[in-house]
């Protein structure tokens, strides 16, 4: 087993995947990173229409370079994993934020067979919060962060970090929705909710060089990040999202309609008809939402039989039934 593992640190059967736009100031030095650190590991380069040559450059360093024309994040990664065939995956930025030395030790877990993905933590030794001079970006990670924990009950020390690695299986059977930088909380809800095995290993993170420029736009990009929360929210958890929904309008329609109870009740009189109809709607609406919550969970545990099946199915296909999910 030490053996293998040591492999795997050396990037045998390992495809380092880095998603580019624009990162011509910095490509060239993460290729030849991982290609030192990883000689073993299969460097590949997808340019998401890149305007600087970005490709090209990366093409000079060794790296396999192909071009994904739809743009965003999301689409060049569900493309990367379809187009690739590894035993372990290694997801990382093009702007030389992440070290390429970090590598192994994200893959370890996952060669150790004690983790199905692992998460490239920048927030625990501190070194974002002193590199990272965006305003709001911290406190966007901590609010999706939160989230998670509310929702899902897993509490993920970096959740937005772009640094991860996973293996063959997870890859295979992950279904990437996002188009853009929302890959990430994808790919962090989608572990927690299939009850995928999560490793975090802390990491260095150090800004970007003079003259690379990130293509993150703190609130419009922020704001797809929480739209897929509720999304995926609704996807994944619907009898708590409707039963929520259900609460709230409950709660508006007991409002409107205790007056007219009470008036009734001394009078024999129903004065506030409106007010009388405002109530049985809401409580109706609320009603309503909670029986959608029930049919909608009913689907949901359907395909989540489903998916296990799948994985079980794509286990054997790829040799690793003897590992547990």
């Amino acid at each position: 087993m030490t053996s293998d593992i040591e492999a795997v640190r050396r990037g045998r059967g390992v495809a380092v995947i880095i998603p580019c736009y624009n990162e011509a100031v910095t490509i060239g030095k993460v290729v030849d990173d991982f290609r030192r650190t990883m000689p073993e590991a299969d460097v590949y380069v997808y340019d998401n229409n890149s305007s600087d040559g970005t490709g090209g450059i990366a093409r000079e360093h060794g790296a396999i370079v192909k071009v994904e024309r739809r743009q965003g994040k999301g689409n060049v990664v569900r493309q990367m994993m379809r187009d690739i065939d590894a035993d372990y995956y290694l997801m990382v930025d093009g702007d030389d934020t992440y070290p390429a030395e970090a590598g192994p030790d994200l893959l370890a877990p996952l060669a150790a067979d004690e983790a199905d993905m692992v998460v490239g933590d920048r927030l625990s030794n501190g070194t974002y919060g002193e590199e990272n001079d965006r305003a709001f970006h911290g406190f966007g990670n901590n609010l999706v962060r939160f989230l998670i924990k509310a929702i899902y009950g897993f509490e993920f020390s970096d959740v937005m970090t772009g640094y991860r690695a996973y293996n063959k299986v997870f890859a295979k059977t992950m279904p990437v929705l996002s188009p853009g930088f929302e890959i990430e909380t994808e790919l962090s809800i989608h572990a927690v909710d299939k009850r995928w095995r999560i490793a975090e290993v802390p990491i260095d993170y150090r800004d970007r060089p003079e003259g690379s420029e990130s293509k993150l736009s703190t609130f419009s990009d922020g704001f797809k990040v929480l739209m897929m929360i509720l999304s995926l929210f609704k996807d994944y958890k619907p009898l708590a999202l409707f039963s929520w929904v259900a609460l709230l309008f409950v709660l508006l329609g007991l409002i409107a309609g205790v007056p007219v109870i009470a008036q009734f009740a001394a009078t024999g009189l129903v004065p506030r008809l409106p007010s009388a109809l405002l109530a049985v709607g809401l409580v109706f609406v609320g009603l309503l939402a909670f029986t959608c919550g029930l049919i909608l969970d009913t689907v949901v545990k359907g395909a989540r039989k489903q998916y296990e099946i799948q994985v079980t199915e794509a286990y054997e296909r790829y040799g690793c039934c003897d590992k547990a999910e």
